[in-house]
């Protein structure tokens, strides 16, 4: 064997022992925010169900009050009684509004003016499914908004307010798996979370030496209402099989904020992340577009276009 082969080996190696050696930060024991950063207030986005809920339910255990926020319908009422009924000595301010619309931070600002603000989960998101052309630009737009940009909203203001104050702290961001592999029939999902991976990765240099950490973690497919308005998709449904419980993920997740950036969490992130290191992201990305028209997915959505079922 050349020279060659063998550097490309080493290479590897040294990729995939750098990735598995950070790993295993999430075997270590869950850290205590409010003891970590001294912290009395944390806000968690997209908190009335699913992986924001389960978060806030952490958090409240460790002894801080949460502002909760997400759309104001009666899933967000349900869930703030249900916390205050578990965590009586916790206080929680409830926030409805629509992070996929711009002018969301009013009501924000409103809630958390007399309040410092340290840690910060910005959890919130959603899937839109099928081809891109199809839905109107505005509801990929919205996508966009909630999915991304209200989390450089929030984290801006925040992050502001913290180092005017001196404050310690952390900024947790939701990604997904689907940041690490091109997602044919959910394009701005897994754009929206390739934005968030990149975002908090370079936040993080920023923000360190301040004593504010950033993480972001990439979890594998979990048990929520997440997939309750996504058309369906072969390989969606086959990840839902292996989703796990939503309240397995807080306790991985406070294990990693402060000890490492990004993190994959579950079978489904990992075997993604090092997908893209056997496979180089641009020839995989070229080999799906060609063999696309081949899948089941693909061809059961251009009979759906023809239709004019996704048309908007």
């Amino acid at each position: 064997m050349g020279l060659i082969p063998w550097l490309v080996l080493l290479v590897f190696f040294l990729s995939t022992g750098s990735y598995l050696l950070l790993a295993l930060f999430s075997a270590l024991p869950a850290r205590n925010l409010k003891k970590a950063y001294n912290a009395k207030w944390a806000l968690v986005t997209g908190a009335s169900s699913g992986i924001g809920l389960a978060l806030t339910k952490k958090l409240a255990k460790q002894g801080l009050n949460v502002v909760v926020v997400a759309l104001n319908d009666q899933l967000l009422h349900d869930s703030c009684e249900e916390l205050t009924l578990q965590h009586p000595a916790t206080s929680f301010r409830k926030v409805g509004v629509d992070l996929a619309s711009p002018g969301f931070m009013p009501g924000i600002l409103d809630a958390t003016r007399d309040l410092d603000i340290q840690v910060v989960f910005c959890n919130a998101g959603y899937m839109l499914t099928g081809f891109f052309h199809t839905l109107s630009v505005e509801k990929q737009l919205a996508n966009m908004h909630c999915n991304a940009t209200s989390a450089v909203e929030i984290t801006h203001y925040f992050l502001s307010r913290m180092t005017a104050k001196k404050l310690r702290g952390c900024f947790v961001y939701t990604s997904s798996a689907a940041a690490a592999i091109p997602s044919p029939f959910s394009v701005l999902y897994a754009a929206t979370k390739s934005f968030l991976s990149s975002f908090g990765a370079s936040l993080a240099i920023e923000t360190k030496h301040l004593g504010i950490d950033v993480l972001v973690f990439h979890p594998s497919p979990v048990s929520s209402r997440f997939y309750d308005k996504a058309h369906k998709i072969d390989v969606l449904e086959m990840f839902k099989k292996l989703a796990v419980d939503a309240d397995a993920l807080p306790d991985i997740v406070f294990a990693n904020i402060g000890r490492c950036v990004l993190q994959d969490l579950g079978f489904t992130a990992v075997a993604f992340r090092l997908l893209m290191k056997l496979i180089d992201y641009n020839l995989f990305a070229t080999v799906i577009s060609r063999a696309a028209p081949l899948m089941p997915d693909f061809q059961r959505h251009m009979k759906m276009t023809r239709k004019d079922a996704w048309c908007e």
